[in-house]
């Protein structure tokens, strides 16, 4: 059999193998292309991203969930539908959000954020917009576009209705601010728990900086980073269907504890629109440091932008247990009658004094 297949037989099989081999090896590519993990080099420094898929989302949303091993959970109106996940629909007095479960511990990190939000109200008939957080709580509805007030962390906020210049028209008086800002505004805030956002002003007191982007009922995607490198903050946007970034805000020295979580939420109130999530993928940022840098970028445990003073936070009292209430109940009462024999034993020593000097 051996000698019937000849040369020719024996350099077709051998063809077959090496065929089959490199077959296995574009496949074994194709998978380590399409799983997103491996390295890949960003702008013109020695800086690295990698894909974190515990903190990120896209179709079909199967991380999505209420159970112990999803990564995301829904709060509110918020619903997952095939191509997207629909924080709040077109409708009033509606609020969603959206949070990962597993908190970040990342040093330095990207968020890019793919977002719609589309509706049938015209010209400032809209509302309210959407925000994108990195706070200590989560799952914690409020009035800060669907999120508690006076949070502790970062938040990014597509704001899509002018509440200052309405309540001036509304007043009657000319609304002339120190710098007119156009509708849709993305802005920042960075809070220690102690501040307010203030929704008469749409944030102009707390916010660290912003810009006008026009992201409503637009035909293409619509894209927002946020980046944090060695405590610089910067936001970017691409709404105009070219594929660039394009600079929106820029904060040096901002300081964020590890160890927070990434949501998203919004609310709709008198007027509405529909806000919509279709992915967030947040990229380990590998960046070189000096020791000079190491030594300045330790670990903090309250939130903070150096240069603006922000308001001191009291830490509440921790509640007692029932064995402390109880030890000091018990101690009080036992000071309290020893206190009260000592008074007696003096006032009768001081009445027998009385009565020697009237003998």
């Amino acid at each position: 059999m051996a000698a019937t297949l000849g040369p020719s037989g024996w350099w077709q099989r051998w063809r077959r193998r090496l065929s089959a081999w490199n077959g296995s090896r574009m496949l074994l590519l194709l998978l380590l292309l399409g799983s997103g993990q491996g390295p890949r080099q960003v702008g013109a420094g020695q800086t690295f991203e990698y894909l974190k898929r515990e903190h990120s989302l896209s179709k079909p949303y199967q991380g999505v969930g209420t159970g112990s091993s999803s990564l995301w959970n829904l709060m509110g109106n918020a619903m997952v539908m095939t191509q997207y996940i629909r924080l709040t629909p077109d409708m009033q007095s509606k609020q969603g959000a959206l949070w990962n479960r597993v908190p970040c511990f990342l040093r330095d990190w990207e968020l890019q954020v793919h977002f719609r939000i589309h509706g049938q109200g015209k010209k400032n008939l809209h509302g309210d917009g959407l925000a994108i957080w990195y706070t200590k709580d989560r799952m914690q509805p409020g009035p800060v576009f669907g999120n508690m007030d006076k949070f502790v962390g970062l938040g990014v906020f597509v704001d899509t209705y002018p509440n200052e210049e309405k309540q001036q028209e509304a007043q009657k008086r000319r609304y002339s601010p120190g710098v007119q800002r156009v509708f849709p505004y993305i802005s920042a805030m960075v809070n220690n728990g102690s501040l307010s956002y203030d929704h008469e002003r749409d944030g102009r007191p707390t916010e660290l900086g912003g810009c006008t982007a026009i992201v409503r009922n637009l035909h293409y995607d619509t894209f927002l980073v946020i980046r944090y490198v060695k405590r610089h903050l910067t936001i970017m946007m691409d709404i105009d269907g070219k594929h660039e970034w394009r600079d929106c805000i820029e904060v040096p020295g901002v300081r964020l504890p590890r160890g927070y979580y990434f949501g998203t939420s919004s609310i709709t109130g008198d007027l509405s629109d529909n806000h919509d999530v279709i992915s967030l993928k947040l990229f380990e940022l590998t960046v070189e440091r000096t020791p000079e840098e190491e030594k300045l970028h330790r670990d903090v445990f309250l939130p903070s932008v150096d240069n603006m003073k922000l308001p001191e936070v009291t830490a509440p009292l921790p509640p007692l247990s029932g064995l402390a209430l109880f030890l000091i109940v018990f101690f009080s009462l036992v000071f309290s009658v020893f206190a009260i024999v000592i008074g007696i034993i003096l006032y009768n020593k001081w009445q027998e004094q009385s009565r020697k000097r009237f003998y």
